[in-house]
């Protein structure tokens, strides 16, 4: 029995054709031009009418946290939740993190890790294994996770010193392992030391409001950080690097030197940083501003980095959008420890709606809808070595979503499905919306419904990217 997506327009990152999409199982089997010979439905065939709409491969969003314990509390979401949100916004793959923190092992952390998201997960799945203490074992145990569990990426902190954080030396040995095994090193590029400084200078001046958040952490720090980890990364052989929730300008034009050296290096945006701002969000005050305390932060308005990085996905400086999806609840846990931007939990929620809003730089003109489905499904896919996922083609998983462009919504906290008390986005007024999501060939979402199981979802053994060098 075949599956049958028929009278819609199918958007690759490479073209768009007025097409049909043959599914048997899982996989795709062909996508038919109508301009060729027309497929002719059997009587056991379900058949899909996608008039009037666009379809796409599922989107991957390769930089979530769900339930991410930091040690004070959970982020709310958990596998469960997150992954039905997910699919309700037509992402039907997650690469989460492993993390291994000073003084842990990363075998360990991974098997825990694993073992918290298997039952769990309604869409396909993967993980990137955080080195928090970056020492001869940890380098060894890093490796063999490549063939052993088909972990094919590695995420490093330049901030969050005692915790998380790395320093230049730790961080080198790294990216020579990567550079020597092709495993993606990912970076949180910040330059946590100086951060640091910067907070217990305003706290002790008694500047604590959500702003502060923004101010402690300018967008200097992150640029030197992005700089300093490119340097590192030639030194280390050229090891792919990707700097993650790239938020500013001034981190976007060392991307562009970097590459314009040669650096194997590439950066995701997210959809905070093309549509919130420190002043209308952080500059709330309390209690509202606390929502949106996320690290790198939200940048001011008047300096331009909304349309930079709008830009910089227009012209592939930018590879991908990812969410960094990690929601705390306003108030129960946001606002826990009081108001004051030093304890606030870092993190804002949005897996659900990151097709919406970067499809509203679409609507816009900023960028065109092949770009959009590429950075929001075939990069992140190639990058992180998925090569089942992110395109609609014959041998592709069956992730097919059916977008409707004429449809129209508001995002808010009352509709959406986060295991979330409020919304980033609340209010916002969206053109476009999910119609019907399958992943692997069954249908989990139609018309707002979730038709999906808990637990269907696959674990994916990734490989080393063919296409970072």
């Amino acid at each position: 029995m075949r599956t049958i997506v028929v009278n819609g327009t199918v958007i690759n990152a490479e073209g768009r054709v007025a097409a049909d999409v043959v599914i048997e199982g899982e996989r795709i089997v062909s996508v038919v031009p109508r301009s060729a010979n027309a497929v002719v439905p059997g009587p056991d065939d379900t058949v899909i009418d996608a008039t009037g709409c666009f379809v796409i491969p599922g989107g991957v969003d390769a930089h979530v946290h769900m339930q991410l314990d930091t040690g004070t509390t959970v982020s709310s979401d958990s596998f469960e939740s997150g992954t039905i949100a997910a699919a309700h916004g037509g992402t039907t793959t997650i690469i989460d993190f492993a993390e291994q923190r000073l003084g842990g092992q990363v075998l360990t952390s991974f098997e825990q890790r694993f073992a918290e998201a298997e039952s769990q997960c309604v869409i396909d799945w993967g993980l990137h294994q955080v080195l928090g203490g970056v020492d001869a074992q940890a380098l060894i145990d890093t490796r063999s996770l490549v063939e052993r569990e088909g972990v094919a990426s590695i995420k490093l902190f330049m901030a969050y010193p005692g915790r998380l954080y790395s320093d230049d030396g730790q961080i080198l040995r790294a990216l020579q392992m990567c550079a020597d095994t092709g495993m993606m090193a990912m970076v949180h590029a910040e330059n946590g030391l100086a951060i640091d400084v910067l907070i217990e200078q305003a706290v002790a001046a008694g500047n604590t409001g959500p702003e502060f958040h923004s101010l402690t952490r300018p967008p200097e720090l992150e640029a030197e950080a992005v700089h300093r980890a490119a340097v590192l990364a030639r030194v280390a052989g050229n090891a792919p690097l990707y700097i993650v929730h790239l938020s500013s300008s001034h981190a976007l034009r060392e991307v562009v030197e970097a590459r314009s050296r040669g650096t194997n290096i590439f950066a995701e945006t997210c959809p905070q940083y093309l549509h919130l701002s420190l002043e209308e969000h952080l500059g709330q005050g309390w209690p509202n501003g606390a929502g949106f305390i996320c690290s790198t932060p939200l940048r001011s308005r008047h300096d331009h980095h909304q349309a930079d990085l709008w830009e910089g996905l227009r012209i592939d400086q930018l590879a991908v959008v990812s969410t960094d999806h990690c929601p705390f609840c306003l108030r129960e846990q946001k606002l826990a420890n009081g108001e004051a931007f030093n304890v606030v939990p870092n993190g804002i929620g949005g897996v659900e709606h990151r097709m919406d809003l970067v499809y509203q730089g679409v609507v816009a003109g900023h960028i065109s809808e092949e770009r959009w489905v590429e950075v929001c499904a075939t990069a992140p896919a190639r990058l992180f070595g998925l090569g089942a996922k992110g395109v609609l083609a014959q041998g592709f998983d069956a992730d097919v979503v059916i977008y409707d462009p004429n449809a129209t919504s508001v995002i808010g906290a009352a509709t959406h499905h986060m295991n979330l008390d409020y919304s980033a986005y609340e209010g916002v007024s969206v053109q476009g919306g999910v119609r019907t999501v399958l992943s692997r060939g069954e249908v989990i979402v139609n018309n707002g419904t979730f038709l999906g199981r808990v637990g269907r979802g696959k674990y994916l053994r990734r490989d080393v990217s063919r296409h970072i060098r």
